[in-house]
């Protein structure tokens, strides 16, 4: 049961990302992307190898969603290959957690503490790896914080929403 509904999520968040949040382009420089949502929200208790390929996938389909030749692709990996020792380092007892990351299992500090360094991590790939050049440092940067904050208060707002 609880697989069924990762993936209507998932699915839900996919479309959403593709139909709605790609068109929006606010200012130029605002991109939210809350297809990490599905990402940050995994089971923790997938082999790490599982979680790496999981991202491969979402990855690959938001770049043949997006055109954007494995940029988002390569910034989901990361995410996925960070994931385990950010979770080791937030959380206290990984022990009391049962296999979901919701507002409920880690508490409102330790939510928004993963949410904003793994957003941040992810925006500023997506943006480091499309710009490709330090040149439009100043842009990238501008980009990935807006982009981050917008993206930021989606999920905490759908934590809060569902897991209060």
């Amino acid at each position: 049961m609880e697989w069924t509904k990762q993936i209507g999520r998932y699915i839900v968040v996919m479309l959403l990302q593709v139909l709605l949040f790609d068109q929006l382009q606010l200012w130029g420089v605002c991109h939210p992307y809350i297809y990490i949502l599905c990402l940050l929200m995994m089971p923790i208790t997938l082999p790490h190898s599982v979680d790496m390929i999981i991202g491969a996938g979402v990855g690959l389909i938001m770049d043949t969603c997006c055109n954007s030749l494995g940029v988002h692709m390569a910034a989901c990996i990361l995410l996925m290959f960070i994931r385990p020792y950010l979770i080791g380092a937030i959380v206290n007892d990984k022990d009391r957690l049962n296999e979901q990351l919701t507002l409920r299992t880690l508490g409102m500090e330790a939510l928004i503490k993963y949410v904003v360094i793994m957003v941040l991590i992810h925006h500023l790939t997506v943006f480091s790896l499309a710009a490709w050049s330090w040149a439009h440092i100043g842009f990238v940067l501008l980009e990935t914080l807006v982009s981050s904050i917008l993206t930021m208060c989606i999920i905490l707002g759908y934590n809060i929403l569902k897991y209060r």
